[in-house]
């Protein structure tokens, strides 16, 4: 994806997110991942340009994180829609979100272990990112708890839970499916762009 194109995409969704969010509060503490994550793709990005496939992934993430902070997790309206055809108990978007949160990580883990070349063989490198994302969900997990447990009865909306009891349980594990999913779906394509990244700029990228 050209990188012009990608900014546009960023940029206009960040303004319709921003535009009276159904809570600011949360709005911040869902879409500021993402605003940290396009940071630091930017600054990296002469000393470590990723592939295509991991840049579109990104943006689908953060766009993914600004729908939800602009209206809530529990009440972005096409998923109450799905809710009401499917007979769901709540709104189900935060799955999405948690599921997008382990398959895209792993892609961009994935090709930063495949180009250092720091893992040798498929089932190490597939075991290591597993870990990693399921790590990484767990610890998004407690950060969910401490700015609970900092604001009270405000981080509710944040949290998401929407009364259920397995609610942390279950996101942890949705980001290991989607972790385990772009790595079985994905490694074929992402190798072809690895190789033409190197045929162009040398093998060390």
């Amino acid at each position: 994806m050209h990188k012009l194109v990608w900014v546009l995409i960023f940029t206009g969704c960040l303004i319709w997110s921003a535009y009276h969010p159904n809570d600011p509060m949360t709005w911040w503490l869902e879409v500021l991942p993402a605003l940290l994550g396009a940071l630091l793709l930017a600054v990296t990005y002469r000393r470590f340009t990723f592939t295509r496939l991991v840049y579109g992934l990104a943006l689908v993430h953060c766009v993914i994180l600004m729908i939800g902070g602009h209206y809530t997790y529990a009440e972005v309206p096409f998923f109450d829609t799905l809710g009401d055809y499917f007979g769901w108990q709540r709104n189900n978007y935060d799955k999405l979100g948690h599921f997008a949160q382990g398959f895209v990580p792993a892609m961009i883990v994935r090709e930063f272990v495949v180009r250092n070349h720091l893992i040798f063989g498929r089932l190490w490198q597939f075991v290591f990112i597993t870990s990693f994302c399921l790590a990484f969900s767990a610890f998004y997990e407690l950060i969910e708890w401490w700015v609970a447990v900092a604001t009270g009865e405000g981080a509710e909306a944040f949290l998401g839970t929407q009364g259920y009891a397995w609610d942390t349980q279950s996101d942890m594990a949705f980001a290991l499916i989607g972790a385990t999913s772009a790595l079985l779906l994905l490694s074929g394509i992402h190798n072809r762009q690895i190789e033409q990244k190197r045929s162009l700029y040398g093998r060390t990228q």
